[in-house]
């Protein structure tokens, strides 16, 4: 473990519409970090549960929330959790992907020693609970997310992944990493330009654009991998979502693996749906269309237990 110097966040700005935003940074071994924490208009409650945000490539946490439309500050705003976007080293983040060559695998950052920092940071300085910690990423840090549930899974008490998939065992730096049990949710478009619903190696430009490399399960797949890791034996059922709102040119379908006594797994599978996070924010049309008919940060906070449940999800 690389030694981490935490300093507090700062640069406090409240919005009643947004909540309380601030500005923290955390040494780690030598490097500074950074990440944006949302909290509610009056503050964090003692006991509060944390949603760390893993970007994806090319972005920022800033640049993630303008991506989604802030629809995950939603989760702070209502008190449900403190919500905290972190940023990757040089916008990439040091997933589990054997064959990758960005910086941040080349480096060998220590992402995941990024992730514990802020968990004790945000234990000591804002009493979250460390038993209700989650973790949310999209694309390259979706990948974080299941290396984070493979090599700590103690660190969380669930994972949520868009638009990224298992690596296959021979991409995978930790397969041999021991089971571990977690509730884990996955969002996944069938029409995804870069990383393909039905697995498999990664187009030529994606490779060369992102420096990514090796191949993935299919989402089906990585669902049915967690399903199994978590030891549920019974078959998935499935579920149509309705259209929120005008019927779309996407649709979802919500394929559930629930098993008495075991931690849940669900798939939301959007038909038509590209590199996106689904919401009320579309994504530039280069990605993929962005379907409306699931709110993912709503989708996410009532998997964990933060939001209540509501209609068409």
């Amino acid at each position: 473990m690389n030694a981490v110097k935490a300093s507090r966040p700062g640069n406090d700005s409240t919005s009643p519409a947004v909540g309380r935003i601030t500005r923290g940074r955390i040494d780690v071994g030598g490097r500074p970090r950074s990440y944006t924490l949302v909290e509610a208009p009056g503050g964090t409650k003692a006991g509060a549960s944390l949603v760390l945000i893993f970007h994806g490539s090319k972005q920022t946490g800033e640049k993630f929330r303008a991506f989604t439309g802030n629809s995950f500050d939603a989760l702070a705003v209502s008190g449900a959790a403190v919500v905290a976007y972190l940023d990757g080293y040089r916008a990439q983040w040091n997933d589990a992907r054997a064959a990758s060559g960005f910086a941040a695998r080349t480096e060998n950052i220590d992402d995941v020693a990024f992730a514990e920092a802020v968990v004790s940071e945000l234990a000591a300085s804002r009493a979250i609970d460390r038993s209700k910690v989650y973790a949310a990423g999209f694309s390259n840090g979706g990948e974080l997310v299941i290396r984070l549930i493979h090599q700590v899974p103690g660190l969380l008490a669930g994972g949520a992944v868009i638009g990224a998939t298992q690596p296959s065992p021979d991409n995978f730096l930790l397969a041999d990493a021991p089971a571990a049990a977690l509730p884990v949710l996955l969002i996944h478009g069938t029409r995804d330009p870069l990383v393909s619903y039905a697995g498999g190696a990664m187009r030529g430009w994606v490779r060369w654009v992102f420096k990514v490399g090796g191949t993935s399960l299919s989402a089906p797949q990585t669902a049915a991998y967690f399903a199994a890791r978590n030891s549920i034996t019974e078959p998935p059922s499935g579920t149509d979502l309705p259209h929120r709102g005008k019927p779309g040119k996407t649709s979802v379908t919500r394929t559930d693996y629930r098993q008495d006594g075991r931690f849940p797994v669900t798939l939301y599978t959007v038909h038509g749906g590209g590199h996106t996070v689904p919401g009320p924010h579309s994504a530039p049309f280069v990605l993929g269309r962005t379907s409306h008919d699931l709110n993912a940060a709503e989708a996410i906070g009532e998997f964990f237990g933060l939001l209540a449940p509501s209609s068409g999800t």
